[in-house]
Order: structure tokens, then sequence, then C-alpha cells
């Protein structure tokens, strides 16, 4: 689904501040596969992420997504495959528009758009009846600005709108890290039964080892803009939360 080829990234060269972002890292992520990506400020981690989205491209190596090369793809011109959740609620969304605007939006993200969006009755029912299974009592505001949610609300919606236009790979960009507690483990679970449900290839970049332990079919440790540890299957589903506290000491 994802080649990583030998992909190098530096920031400022030649001069005092140059910064070895990625150096010469290899990645295969699997379809399906649910990789989590933990690792200090400064480790490489968002800059891999940036780079499989495409808003950077890399100095060298390739970048392979089902099969095609899309080394020096813009990020628009990714969205055929890829949707991400940032960091910050007020992200990836259009705040003024309304909760359906939003969602119609989501729906054609990779279509050619017309003069109208076409929120038909059919549409409004579909969009309620999955915001419903969010038990969050937000299926009857559909036509409130999106902009007046909460954080912990925005995010969930835009999970739910991730997979509108046929989302293959996801990319969760510390998608609670601006969240409360509560906010922030049911955003996690919404996040990993929508990944479980259709199928998604998902990458996590978190700092938090909760999460890191507790989600994901595959973690990877990154330091210095290389892969240290890449732990799969059976040795993830046994690593405990202590076991990547370690990793850090």
């Amino acid at each position: 689904m994802i080649e990583i080829q030998s992909v190098g990234k530096t920031f400022n060269t030649g001069k005092p501040n140059q910064v070895t972002a990625l150096n010469n890292v290899s990645l295969n992520i699997q379809a399906g596969e649910f990789v989590v990506i933990v690792g200090t400020n400064g480790s490489g981690k968002t800059t891999l992420l940036n780079l499989i989205a495409g808003n950077l491209l890399p100095d060298s190596g390739k970048v392979i997504i089902e099969g095609n090369d899309a080394t020096r793809l813009r990020e628009y011109q990714r969205s055929k495959w890829i949707a991400r959740i940032f960091q910050n609620p007020l992200s990836g969304t259009a705040a003024d528009l309304s909760i359906i605007d939003n969602f119609r939006l989501a729906a054609i993200r990779t279509r050619s758009k017309g003069l109208s969006i076409g929120k038909n009755d059919a549409f409004k029912k579909l969009v309620k009846e999955k915001i419903a299974g969010l038990g969050m009592g937000l299926e009857d505001k559909i036509e409130q600005p999106i902009g007046t949610l909460s954080g912990g609300q925005r995010q969930a919606l835009t999970l739910l709108m991730s997979v509108m236009d046929n989302c293959k790979i996801l990319l969760l960009d510390e998608p609670t890290a601006a969240l409360d507690p509560k906010s922030a483990d049911n955003v996690m679970r919404i996040a990993d039964g929508l990944i479980k449900q259709f199928g998604i290839t998902a990458i996590l970049v978190t700092h938090n080892l909760k999460d890191a332990a507790n989600y994901g079919s595959r973690i990877i440790q990154m330091g210095e803009g290389a892969v240290l540890k890449d732990v799969q299957t059976d040795g993830k589903l046994n690593l405990k939360q202590n076991d990547l506290f370690d990793w850090f000491s």
C-alpha cells in the first residue's frame, strides 16, 4: 500500500541551522495495517507523515502509494488515496459552514465540484444516521456551524467525514493532543472503530504512550531521522505502556 524507499529530507541545507529530518528511511506498510509512530520532538515522525501526505517533498528516495510513484505529487493530487486528521480541531473543516455542508464537501472531496453541493433529503438522512452512531446528540444539529462545536465533537465528526469518500489511507497527526482526556479517549475509540470497519490503512503519530500501547497493529520508534524500532503483530500486542517508557529512558 505505502512504500517509503530510501527517503531523505534536510531543512536549511548549507546553513548553520541545517537539520537532517529523515536519513535514508525505508518502510513498507501493508494494506489494512494500523501503524503507530512514536519518537521525541525532532525525531522525524511528523516529517515522515508530511512526506506521505504530500505537503512536503523528499530530497531523495521515493514514495509509492498503491503501486503508483507519488514522490513528486502534491497534497491535493494524493487526496484520492489519503485523508488526514490534524492535531488542531479547527483544521481540516470549514468553521463557518454547517455540519451538513462540511459533510457534503467531504463526500465529494475527490470529485469535480459544481455550483451546488447537493444537500438532498437522502443525504441528510444518511449523515444523521452516521452522526447518531457517535452517541453525542449531534444528529439534530446538522445545520449548526461546525466551528461552534467543542474540540472533541469536531474531531469525532472529522473522523466520520474522512470515510465519506472512499478513504484508503488515514493519517492521524496527534489527533488528541489538544483535547481533554475524556474527549481524547472517545476520539481514539471512534478512530479505531472506523479503521477496523472500513479496513483502512492508518498511520498515527502520537506522544501519548497509552494510545501507542492500546491501538494499532504495528509500532515504530523514530529518532534522529531514522527508524530505531519496528515492532509488528504479536510483538505489538504484547507491548505494555511501561515497555514504551523504557524505550525513551
